[in-house]
């Protein structure tokens, strides 16, 4: 099967990476199972693996796919309706919360469960990494501090409430993907000495602070469509500590964190709870990685390259998906 994997995202990914590292993965997983896949991506990408293609805005983008591709996984909407005004056979995986969008395309799929039903629909496929790209896990390593990880200036993902918690537990913590002066959304400014702020960090740099780590702090206050970040830190022995929103409970189980909604539970449990750090890494790599990720969206591209339809009705995001409760 030849997929071409379209996406408005830049790869490799070098810093901080979301849709980018999935994109990516899930290409190199195909590719691997003896597909052939064609990335559609923007200006400045390249890939050792399979061929790029640069999206080019001044052309009508049904125009800029190959003739022989089997079928178009859009990981974006374009500016044309994919049921009315597209004959190709075609994947559409909403990354976000599509409060933007009243309608999704008949073929929409989510990045997990919850996703899925706060759309109206069934259909969603855990994101996925390949963990070859991560390296091995130092278990006897000492860990010393907690982390957050995410994009700090998006105040849904509630890096305040991230650092209410770890100084309520007395611990030090390690910011990464933000700084400490924050302009963006507001002012921002972290004064404590034991919150170290590391911007937007990849790689090697990345992983060694992961490692480093004894736990994520995750108090986020929308319904996380998946989240990226639980099970990177999960790979890496780490504890999580969020609240019980969006895709969070189906990645956390009670045997790998605790999940609430007041920063005084969240810090007690830091303290106390105690969990297998080869468990947590254990989940990742058996739940989440990405050639469990690439089998379930060949199914998906079979079903619709056999003329099915993902959904009966166009998913549309349902009311109060952010500014959810913290205390």
């Amino acid at each position: 099967m030849h997929i071409l994997i379209a996406s408005r995202t830049q790869i490799p990914v070098l810093t901080y990476g979301g849709t980018e590292r999935v994109i990516w993965d899930l290409g190199r997983a195909l590719v691997e199972l003896g597909h052939r896949v064609t990335y559609l991506v923007n200006t400045g990408s390249s890939c050792d693996f399979a061929p790029v293609l640069h999206i080019n805005d001044h052309i009508d983008l049904r125009l800029q796919i190959p003739n022989d591709v089997d079928i178009v996984h859009f990981h974006f909407c374009p500016d044309f309706d994919l049921d009315q005004e597209f004959e190709r056979p075609y994947v559409y995986t909403e990354h976000g919360n599509s409060a933007h969008r009243p309608r999704l395309p008949l073929n929409a799929v989510f990045l997990s469960q919850n996703h899925a039903l706060r759309h109206g629909s069934s259909q969603y496929v855990y994101n996925g990494l390949d963990w070859r790209s991560y390296g091995a896990v130092n278990f006897e390593q000492r860990r010393t501090y907690v982390h957050f990880l995410g994009k700090a200036a998006w105040r849904v993902k509630n890096v305040i409430g991230a650092i209410d918690v770890a100084l309520k537990s007395d611990q030090k913590m390690s910011v990464l993907g933000g700084y400490r002066l924050n302009l963006k959304r507001g002012f921002r400014l972290t004064i404590s000495p034991r919150i170290k702020f590391h911007g937007m960090v990849g790689g090697a740099e990345k992983f060694a602070l992961l490692n480093g780590s004894s736990g994520l702090i995750f108090p986020v206050r929308w319904h996380e469509p998946f989240g990226l970040a639980v099970i990177e830190s999960l790979y890496f022995g780490c504890r999580i500590f969020g609240t019980p929103y969006g895709a969070l409970p189906e990645l956390v189980p009670p045997d790998c964190g605790t999940l609430a909604v007041s920063a005084d539970v969240l810090a007690q449990t830091v303290q106390t709870q105690r969990v297998d750090p080869q468990e947590c890494h254990k989940r990742a790599v058996e739940l989440f990685g990405a050639k469990n990720m690439c089998r379930n969206y060949l199914a998906k591209y079979d079903a619709v390259s056999a003329g099915e339809q993902l959904n009966v009705a166009s998913p549309q995001l349902q009311p109060g998906f952010r500014d959810l409760p913290w205390s």
